[in-house]
């Protein structure tokens, strides 16, 4: 584990134990890589997106750090967490865009190296997708999590497995039924 790892699950240790100062303490250690997170889910959206990387951070780590209902269990759980924060914010932000279109175009999103990239197809629908998983987290709540941490997180699967606490296989199985069932399920 890196010192920089290390820091970071002392200080959401800290978070745990309710400092509220800690906080504070967590942003410049983990800033990097959320917004990483966030520039890959950008890139993924259509260019025109009214959305910026930065602004999808902030607006995460407000969410993340506000809720006191997470029992951190490290800097993977903890980015884990942010993956998922991030697609909801652009899921809610593609809702509000479609709403306010009473319906008009929805986003789509590239899904390189993962989903459509089986079937030739390099983008699917944002909101397809949210309730695909949605009805996957229904009937298999670990594959849905899966997709979640290494689609939307960038996880690895040994960083996955640890977020879940199963074995790298299991994970490695889960993505490849998961990615199975959601492209047989947008293509429908």
């Amino acid at each position: 584990m890196s010192e920089t790892s290390s820091e970071a699950t002392r200080i959401l240790d800290a978070i745990n134990k309710g400092d509220s100062r800690a906080a504070d303490l967590l942003l410049p250690l983990v800033y990097d890589e959320l917004k990483a997170i966030a520039v890959r889910r950008m890139r993924q959206e259509r260019h025109d997106h009214t959305l910026q990387p930065t602004a999808l951070v902030h607006e995460a780590y407000l969410r993340l750090v506000d809720q006191s209902r997470f029992d951190w269990k490290g800097r993977a759980h903890f980015l884990g967490v942010a993956a998922n924060t991030i697609r909801l914010i652009l899921v809610d932000h593609a809702r509000k865009v479609n709403a306010e279109k009473r319906g008009g175009d929805r986003q789509r999103t590239a899904l390189h190296d993962s989903l459509a990239a089986e079937e030739g197809r390099n983008e699917v629908d944002l909101l397809a997708l949210e309730d695909a998983l949605q009805k996957l987290a229904s009937l298999h709540p670990r594959q849905a999590r899966v997709v979640e941490l290494r689609y939307f997180g960038g996880l690895s699967l040994e960083e996955t497995a640890v977020v879940i606490g199963v074995a790298q296989s299991t994970v490695a199985a889960d993505w490849v039924v998961a990615k199975a069932w959601l492209s047989r399920e947008l293509s429908a």
